[in-house]
């Protein structure tokens, strides 16, 4: 046996563990996902982790870290049969990801399990990933998911059987302002703020029964683990841990391991630098949404209008749509273009409100930003985090009626850059970042939290049943697109 062999074998005997990682390859599932098992795995040398993805994915995020010598990428199928025509069905790319995704994952697990001589001794999963439940019982580990996106959306997850039983499924008209006072510390969100799928919507989509099929498993999870910390939402976080075996906050990310340094190719530090205190609107709707043509003319209108100094992270396909003349008139007055920093800007002393979709990783970078959000919501789960950016923690406003309209956002801008209601933002949010900041720091909850999670990876096999062989590594008992309801029952 070459010398290499010896050692990767004597390597699997001294520590057997190989923790298995499913990521969701789409939006941004995948890389926050990665940046929790890049720090795992620094803290763990010894313990190897496996991470699936769909080449695509691997390939994007894996660039931007250094691949640690205890991680290794493994592609998995995409789904997409070769010669497919897509129909333009919403979400049809997932739908098909998602139904080939047990099988592909096993094979890919099988192969990792051959080459590292380490049997699987935990899975980690995309908490969307509900038959990973089934697929850790069955080789005896625990199943550990992860859940992208904040504490009020899981919960409104994890609540959609009573709130179906209270509200009725799909008959909500009229009933879209009523507050939700049945769930722990939702007393201040509507109807209209859940996600698509829960209450109204196609309910009987692929993602809506994905979702509703999640929110009904995670209880039997081992442990559920959050980009988020506990201070944030401490009504929301005690009542999930009474619906979970373990609820770990262990965030956010962005402020434990920040993302290295990129290059600032359109110069918008250097632009940033020359402005005054907490003066600039920093204007970004995420990797995945621009807004519709008409709300982009009314938000050029109205940034012109104000006079307000602006960074603008629009695609260049869409710079069509802007009134004319607008580029050439607010040259002196902000910047346009295709790509930011956003961290880094955030973190600059000059911006002083951020204009964004309300994704739950834009809204974490606001907040270790200490930057006040004027939030224009478009799906999944930034409704529910606009409410509580403006009516819960008081740290943004929500656009006027869901949309941007010139007075609307005019009068946003106003009340957020120049009077005390904007100062008393400014507090609020910076107190969440000194919360924040505590929470990651020496003895803090989200760093507790780290350790009982790392804790439980290195224990899973030991509450568990020894069913693997090298014959019987996993083995669905569900096709990809069907799961048993049997021995399911209520959460509540």
């Amino acid at each position: 046996m070459p010398q290499t062999d010896v050692d990767a074998a004597a390597a699997a005997a001294a520590d057997p563990d190989h923790v298995a990682v499913l990521a969701f390859p789409f939006a941004t599932h995948a890389a926050p996902l990665l940046a929790i098992i890049h720090r795992l795995a620094t803290s763990s040398p010894n313990k190897h982790f496996s991470f699936f993805s769909t080449e695509q994915s691997n390939n994007s995020i894996f660039s931007i870290y250094k691949q640690n010598i205890n991680i290794k990428a493994y592609n998995v199928w995409d789904g997409v049969p070769e010669g497919y025509v897509f129909s333009g069905k919403p979400q049809e790319h997932i739908e098909l990801f998602m139904k080939s995704a047990p099988g592909s994952f096993k094979k890919a697990m099988e192969v990792a399990v051959s080459e590292t001589g380490r049997k699987v001794s935990c899975l980690v999963s995309d908490a969307f990933f509900w038959f990973a439940g089934e697929m850790a019982e069955e080789i005896g580990v625990a199943w550990l998911p992860f859940w992208t996106a904040g504490p009020s959306s899981l919960s409104a997850h994890v609540y959609t059987d009573l709130l179906r039983e209270t509200f009725g499924d799909g008959g909500v008209t009229g009933l879209e302002d009523e507050l939700l006072s049945l769930i722990p510390g939702m007393s201040k969100i509507r109807i209209r703020d859940l996600p698509e799928g829960v209450l109204f919507g196609n309910l009987e989509s692929f993602f809506s029964n994905m979702l509703h099929k999640m929110g009904r498993a995670l209880p039997q999870a081992d442990a559920v683990f959050i980009n988020s910390f506990e201070e944030l939402e401490p009504s929301i976080t005690e009542d999930l841990k009474s619906k979970f075996k373990k609820f770990l906050s262990i965030g956010p990310f962005n402020m434990i391991s920040p993302p290295p340094p990129v290059a600032d190719a359109y110069g918008c530090r250097t632009w940033l630098d020359s402005q005054k205190l907490a003066s600039v609107a920093y204007v970004s709707f995420g990797s995945v949404t621009t807004p519709p043509p008409h709300e982009l003319v009314a938000l050029a209108e109205a940034l012109e209008t104000s006079e307000v100094p602006f960074i603008w992270s629009l695609k260049d396909n869409s710079k069509v749509h802007l009134p004319d003349g607008f580029l050439d008139r607010t040259t002196s007055q902000g910047l346009v273009v295709p790509w930011t920093p956003q961290s880094e800007i955030l973190a600059h002393r000059a911006v002083g409100v951020f204009v964004t979709h309300c994704g739950w990783n834009s809204l974490l970078e606001s907040i270790a930003g200490g930057v006040p959000m004027i939030c224009r919501p478009f799906f999944g789960d930034q409704n529910i985090n606009g409410r509580m950016v403006e009516d819960v923690w008081e740290i943004g406003l929500q656009v006027e009626d869901g949309v941007l309209t010139k007075h609307g956002l005019l009068n946003s801008l106003y009340k957020v850059l120049s009077l005390d209601g904007g100062k008393k933002m400014r507090e609020n949010i910076k107190a969440f970042k000194q919360l924040a900041k505590e929470a990651i720091g020496p003895n803090g909850s989200s760093v507790n939290n780290f350790i009982a999670l790392s804790d439980l990876m290195i224990m899973s096999t030991s509450s568990k049943d020894e069913k693997v062989t090298s014959n019987t590594f996993l083995e669905p008992r569900f096709t990809s697109n069907q799961k048993s309801q049997e021995n399911q029952h209520s959460y509540l």
